[in-house]
């Protein structure tokens, strides 16, 4: 699987996060597999995938409040408890991939949030998603 794909069970997986608790997302998770591949886009997935997908959720939701921290701090007249979910699962995502995967370099990482927001957001949800993750990479910061 491509790391774009990859990265699209990331956030719906995430996106779980919203609507249960902590505790019942083992159950969450459980399910998310058993559903999975009953999408007609939905691509065979690799135990190797499956692992990544799953590693990368647990690590992102160890990292929730400090990432809702950066959020709020980088919003004015909004924090994520009045942000659609969409839009906050997908900041999550990109500013723990900014912060924690060298791998992925920041502007690919904002890229597919914004991509990310687009798909599955509001109208408005891509440039809303942009302008948040452009102050947290300010100018000059560059790719790392």
């Amino acid at each position: 699987m491509r790391r774009h794909e990859l990265r699209e069970q990331v956030f719906k997986l995430l996106f779980r996060i919203e609507f249960n608790e902590p505790e019942d997302m083992p159950e969450q998770l459980k399910l998310f597999w058993e559903g999975y591949g009953a999408g007609e886009d939905e691509a065979p997935l690799s135990e190797k995938d499956a692992l990544y997908i799953s590693g990368r959720v647990e690590k992102i939701q160890e990292k929730l409040s400090e990432l809702d921290v950066l959020i709020n701090q980088n919003t004015e007249g909004w924090d994520t408890t009045r942000m659609g979910k969409v839009e906050v699962t997908v900041l999550r995502l990109a500013i723990y991939e900014i912060l924690y995967d060298e791998d992925i370099p920041e502007g690919v990482a904002i890229n597919e949030a914004v991509e990310l927001a687009k798909r599955y957001g509001q109208d408005n949800a891509g440039g809303f998603v942009n302008a948040i993750l452009a102050k947290i990479v300010k100018p000059g910061d560059g790719d790392s």
